[in-house]
């Protein structure tokens, strides 16, 4: 598998994601025999938002093949707080890394990133758009734990609109066979037309529900997430919405014995701790899962794929400018403007936005 950059798990095809998802195992199954695989690699890992679990796990994967890791976790002990650009942080570190590994909460950067990295990019989340990392820490925990990534239904409740966890997972389960969905949010916080179009261009059924008790006794997986208190913008909307969705063994009496509870972390009060001791409850052991994930991916992209060649500049003229404000041209005014046509709309390639001709 030639992979340089991972920006979206969409890039990859089905064989290129199972070939992951089976090395991931094989390391699982016998992790010393990788031990010294990446010996002498620097990883750096630039976080410009909180991580927990994202960043440890890919400092744990790649100690644990050997290699090296620098960078920051908080942009106000980089230059970044001195107003240094996306394009001046990353041509820089790109000269001291073989792996760049970036969470930003601008939708759009690792894209942005790739256009100046001598290195390769793992986007380790941008903002509410997609994280395809946690994505594949997914469909490796399902995998084992279901033993088929087709013919489920995935429930997927709570921040639909801004849980990029929840985009990057939808658009990846379409594309396996017999895949249905339901979305269970409030209206305020339902999931992004753009998703909705896979899906239909899929030809996936879904429905739309706002009870989650309704929604259970159907499902094969149920995908939780929290509602996000730094996607809102302010404290009065984010109490709005809080604690409107939670799993508690009540609404668990009627689910499928085999269902599979999954949550991306951090829990903060849509799963009481009493579903911890559930043998459905696979959250913790999703953890684990990722671990492996993204030590096939680093082993991968360091082992298999050429470093990218130096990448020129990109002019552009364009008249149209991305109608997201949470888009990365928008704190990057240097960015070229980059769009595909469809239909009567543009659709930025940074952050999959959609702006009006």
């Amino acid at each position: 598998m030639q992979l340089n950059n991972l920006i979206d798990l969409d890039q990859l095809s089905l064989a290129e994601i199972d070939e992951l998802i089976h090395l991931a195992n094989k390391i699982r199954s016998n992790p010393w025999a990788y031990r010294e695989s990446c010996r002498g690699k620097i990883m750096a890992t630039l976080f410009y938002e909180p991580s927990t679990r994202t960043k440890m796990s890919f400092q744990t994967a790649m100690y644990r093949l050997g290699g090296e890791v620098i960078g920051f976790d908080n942009p106000e002990n980089s230059s970044v707080s001195k107003g240094e650009s996306l394009k001046d942080t990353i041509t820089v570190v790109s000269g001291y890394a073989d792996l760049i590994v970036m969470r930003n909460p601008m939708e759009g950067a690792a894209t942005a990133a790739t256009l100046y990295s001598k290195s390769p990019i793992i986007n380790a989340g941008d903002g509410g758009h997609l994280h395809p990392t946690q994505t594949l820490t997914d469909l490796v925990t399902l995998y084992n734990e279901k033993g088929r990534l087709d013919h489920l239904c995935i429930g997927l409740c709570g921040d639909l609109k801004n849980g990029r966890t929840v985009h990057s997972l939808i658009k990846s389960m379409t594309r396996y066979e017999g895949n249905t969905f339901v979305l269970i949010s409030t209206e305020e916080l339902a999931l992004p037309q753009y998703v909705k179009d896979v899906m239909d261009a899929a030809g996936c059924r879904y429905r739309e529900l706002t009870n989650l008790s309704d929604a259970v006794p159907k499902l094969d997986v149920l995908y939780m997430t929290r509602i996000q208190r730094e996607r809102f913008a302010s404290a009065e909307r984010y109490e709005e919405q809080k604690g409107v969705f939670v799993l508690d063994s009540a609404k668990l009496r009627y689910a499928k014995k085999d269902l599979k509870i999954l949550h991306p972390l951090p829990r903060v009060d849509e799963i009481t701790v009493d579903i911890d001791d559930d043998e459905r409850a696979k959250y913790f052991d999703q953890t684990v899962y990722g671990m492996y994930a993204r030590m096939a991916l680093i082993f991968t992209v360091l082992q298999n794929a050429a470093i990218p060649a130096k990448k020129k500049t990109l002019h552009s003229t364009h008249p149209y400018q991305c109608s997201n404000p949470k888009c990365i041209t928008q704190t990057e005014r240097y960015l070229p403007r980059l769009f595909k046509e469809a239909g009567d709309m543009l659709e930025c390639r940074y952050c999959d936005g959609r702006t009006l001709i």
